[in-house]
């Protein structure tokens, strides 16, 4: 059963334009793990990030770092959820997310979709 279903885009580079005029926001959105990947990379997972939230109602108590975008052998993106978003997703009865990322035209787009 699909709880929820979250869409987002980013321009690249008003995405960079941003992190270069506020670099907190590297902390702020990205865990360690993520901050060093390239601009069209990070808006991606901004993207995602941010479908995420809207895939579980976007509460505005959510923390962007407790979502990391991780990619297996094949480039396949998922995510490792933990704090805020794993106790969100456990709230709804998610049991899975689907993830897909793609960028193109200067745009990063991403598309979850939470099930039960």
């Amino acid at each position: 059963m699909i709880v929820g279903v979250g869409v987002d885009v980013v321009e690249i580079a008003r995405f960079a334009r941003a992190v270069e005029s506020t670099p907190a926001l590297l902390t702020r959105l990205f865990a360690p793990s993520e901050r060093d990947l390239p601009m069209h990379s990070l808006a991606g997972r901004f993207a995602a990030k941010e479908a995420l939230a809207k895939a579980l109602g976007a509460p505005g108590w959510l923390r962007w770092v407790d979502a990391v975008v991780i990619v297996d052998d094949a480039g396949a993106p998922s995510w490792v959820l933990t704090g805020t978003l794993q106790q969100r997703a456990d709230e709804l009865g998610v049991r899975a997310t689907h993830l897909s990322i793609s960028h193109d035209g200067g745009l990063a787009t991403a598309m979850v979709v939470a099930e039960k």
